[in-house]
C-alpha cells in the first residue's frame, strides 16, 4: 500500500448458492458475487477501483468510515418470522 492509498473495509457474505461482496464507506452501490471467497474478493476489488476512477475520490464516505465491523446474531419468535 502506498503512502496515498486508502483502506476499504469489505464485507464478504457465503450464501447457498457463492459468496456476496461489498465495500463498507463507499457512496453508491457496489457489489460483486463469485462462486468462491477468493473470487469474489477479487471482483469486490476490481468493482471499488472501476467504481473510484469513474466517480472520483468524492464517493468515498469519510463521515460514515467504520473503524471496525461486527457481525452478531439474534432470535426472534417464530410468529414473527413469517
Amino acid at each position: 500500500m502506498t503512502a496515498a492509498a486508502k483502506r476499504i473495509k469489505l464485507v464478504i457474505e457465503k450464501h447457498e448458492d457463492g459468496y456476496v461482496a461489498y465495500p463498507l464507506g463507499l457512496k453508491g452501490v457496489v457489489v460483486a458475487h463469485g462462486d468462491s471467497y477468493e473470487k469474489a474478493l477479487a471482483e469486490v476489488r476490481s468493482a471499488v477501483r472501476f467504481h473510484l476512477e469513474t466517480f472520483g475520490s468524492e464517493v468515498l464516505d469519510e463521515a460514515s468510515e467504520a473503524e471496525e465491523v461486527f457481525i452478531a446474531e439474534t432470535e426472534v419468535p417464530g410468529e414473527l418470522a413469517r
